[in-house]
C-alpha cells in the first residue's frame, strides 16, 4: 500500500470553463498531465483550439467547445459533448468570470449587476446543475469553484465583483451540503492577485501595482501555475474527505488585512 496521496486523474473527465487563458488554461494543462481527459469551455473557439492543440501535442486528451455560461443550452451542450466524447463527467472547474464595472459600487448600473451576477454566480450554478446530473451517473465527482480574495475582503473599485465572489463562496457551501449524499464534493479556490490578462490593468500600471503590492506580504502577484497544485488536490482522491472548504491562495493578503 502506497503512503503517498493519490493525485492521479487517469480515467477521469474534467470540464474547465474559462479555459482559453490564465488560471483555467493552467488548470486544464495540469489535469491533462495528471491523466484526465479535459473538456475546455470559453467564449472563443479559436483560443480554445490553441489550448487543446497544445495539450494534445503533449500526449493529452482534449476537447474544445465554445461555451457561454450565460446560456443554459450552451452549458448543457458542453456537458453532453464531454459525455459523448469521453463517456461522462467527473470533475468540473467553474472558472469563467467577468467584471465590466470598475469604480464605486453606487456608480454601477443595473446592467453591470445583471452581467456580473449572471456569469460569475448563475453561470456557476448552471454548470454545477448540469455537471452534477452527469456525475451521478458515474457515482459521484468533484466541483471546484474559482472564487477570489474579493469574496472575503472588499477590493477598491470592484464592489459588484466582490459581491459576486462572496456569493460563489456561499454557493460552494450550499452545494457541498446538498450534494454530499450523492458523493459529489464541492470546494472553492480563492486566489489573490494573479498575473493574467484579467488583472492586466493592475500589473501594467507601475503606480497601481506598487499600491496593490503593499497589501500582499509576499510582495508579488501569483503566476497562474501556482494555483494548479490546489486544483489538482481538489480534483483527485487525495481530497476525498474535503468538501465545503475555501482555500485562500493569496500570498498572505487576507491575514495581512486582518492585522491592519
Amino acid at each position: 500500500m502506497s503512503h503517498l496521496p493519490d493525485f492521479n486523474l487517469t480515467g477521469k473527465v474534467a470540464i474547465i470553463t474559462g479555459a482559453s487563458r490564465g488560471i483555467g488554461k493552467s488548470i486544464a494543462r495540469t489535469y491533462a498531465a495528471a491523466g484526465a481527459a479535459v473538456v475546455l469551455g470559453s467564449r472563443k473557439q479559436e483560443d480554445l483550439d490553441k489550448v487543446a492543440a497544445s495539450i494534445r501535442g503533449e500526449g493529452g486528451q482534449a476537447l474544445a467547445l465554445a461555451t457561454h455560461t450565460g446560456d443554459s443550452d450552451a452549458v448543457q451542450a458542453l456537458v453532453q459533448a464531454a459525455t459523448d466524447e469521453f463517456g461522462g463527467v467527473d470533475i468540473l472547474v467553474n472558472n469563467a468570470a467577468t467584471n465590466p464595472h470598475f469604480g464605486p459600487i453606487l456608480a454601477a448600473e443595473e446592467s453591470h449587476w445583471a452581467k456580473i451576477l449572471d456569469v460569475n454566480v448563475v453561470g456557476y450554478f448552471r454548470m454545477a446543475k448540469a455537471a452534477a446530473a452527469a456525475m451521478q451517473k458515474r457515482d459521484g465527482g468533484t466541483i471546484i469553484n474559482v472564487a477570489s480574495i474579493a469574496g472575503k475582503r472588499p477590493q477598491p473599485g470592484m464592489g459588484v465583483y466582490c459581491v459576486s465572489k462572496a456569493a460563489v463562496l456561499m454557493l460552494t457551501e450550499v452545494l457541498a451540503a446538498e450534494l454530499a449524499e450523492v458523493n459529489i464534493r464541492v470546494n472553492a479556490i480563492a486566489p489573490g492577485f494573479v498575473k493574467t490578462a484579467f488583472s492586466s490593468a493592475i500589473w501594467q500600471n507601475p503606480q497601481l501595482y506598487g499600491s496593490v503590492m503593499r497589501i500582499v506580504p509576499q510582495q508579488r502577484m501569483a503566476e497562474p501555475e501556482e494555483l494548479t497544485g490546489i486544483a489538482l488536490y481538489l480534483a483527485s482522491n487525495a481530497s476525498s474527505f474535503t468538501t465545503g472548504a475555501t482555500f485562500l491562495i493569496d500570498g498572505g493578503q487576507y491575514v495581512d488585512a486582518g492585522m491592519g
